[in-house]
């Protein structure tokens, strides 16, 4: 078939094994001491995770970040910036949460190391949870934001590069949000670079998803299957905005997928990687043996591996050979 490619595929191991193993395994005592999140609406779980009730505890706020807000759709959506004098580029993060929870703010540590890694400012976006704000709301703020980085990024932030990127429900988000500027800008994806990390790309559920099971390290099936359930509310999970895994991906910018083999989601990365790559895109996925969902947030040697990955793909894509 004339211009399919594979994507490139790596694997990584940790210098000494046991310490992810003995990482998951603190992940899943920590889960299982605590109360069944889902005996709480999601708002309480939201605030019980802010007092430091949840299962892990609340991460360091950043003294760097500010937060600005643009106008959107459904009202205001708030941005935290990690400001960078001269960046390389901006990196538009889109954060985890099953679509339900989370926040710009809950990861400033892993903002921070992008933002130092990369020479990068940073935005967050802060989008509507769902089952508040449920589907097409949180798309609709990303959405939002990838745009008016866009129209705003060179007078704001002095620079026209620009990459996305997420984890988890992000991963998701900021792919419908490529998505939906390339049919805006067909032919030329103001975005550079995709960096896509433990991704959740089939909201049908992919086998891996749906076999994965009751095992708690980090999340589990019946996890998934209430996310999404708050998440969609009746919306069929068959179109491709909505599992973007079955969309067009002609068009879009180079990606990096990074997983865990022990993710729920290891085939949403690994068929999603594939797909981009037959649709013409580059793709590379590095695979992370052992690494639980999301383990790039947790620390230890397999995500500082994986951060510096991150780093190395997202300050080649902003080179100056890679703008027209």
């Amino acid at each position: 078939m004339s211009g399919f490619s594979f994507p490139i595929s790596n694997v990584f191991t940790a210098p000494d094994p046991k310490e992810t193993l003995a990482l998951n395994a603190q992940i899943r005592q920590a889960l299982a001491a605590a109360p069944d999140q889902w005996l709480f609406s999601p708002n309480e779980i939201r605030e019980r995770r802010k007092r430091g009730q949840g299962p892990f505890p609340v991460g360091p706020s950043s003294p760097d970040a500010r937060t600005i807000s643009i106008p959107g759709k459904h009202g205001p959506i708030p941005l935290r910036v990690f400001d960078v004098g001269s960046p390389t580029g901006v990196y538009l993060h889109m954060h985890g949460g099953g679509f339900v929870l989370g926040g710009a703010d809950a990861q400033d540590t892993f903002l921070e190391r992008i933002r130092k890694d990369t020479g990068m400012t940073v935005i967050s976006v802060d989008y509507r949870l769902a089952p508040e704000n449920a589907y097409p709301q949180g798309i609709d703020d990303c959405e939002t934001a990838a745009l008016w980085l866009v129209e705003n990024g060179k007078t704001e932030f002095g620079t026209n590069k620009f990459a996305v990127g997420g984890e988890s429900a992000g991963a998701h988000l900021a792919v419908t949000s490529l998505l939906r500027l390339r049919d805006r800008f067909p032919g030329n994806s103001p975005f550079l670079a995709a960096n896509l990390c433990s991704g959740s790309f089939d909201l049908r559920l992919s086998a891996s998803a749906r076999n994965w099971g009751t095992d708690k390290l980090v999340l589990n099936t019946r996890d998934i299957r209430i996310f999404l359930t708050n998440f969609l509310q009746g919306q069929s999970p068959d179109l491709p905005e909505v599992s973007p895994i079955l969309a067009d991906l002609s068009g879009m910018p180079p990606a990096l997928f990074s997983v865990g083999t022990l993710d729920p989601f290891l085939d949403d990365s690994q068929l999603m990687a594939s797909r981009w790559a037959a649709a013409g895109g580059a793709a590379e996925i590095d695979v992370f043996q052992d690494g639980a969902h999301v383990f790039m947030l947790f620390p230890g040697a397999l995500a500082d591996m994986c951060m510096k990955q991150m780093a190395a793909f997202l300050s080649k894509q902003m080179s100056a050979e890679n703008i027209a």
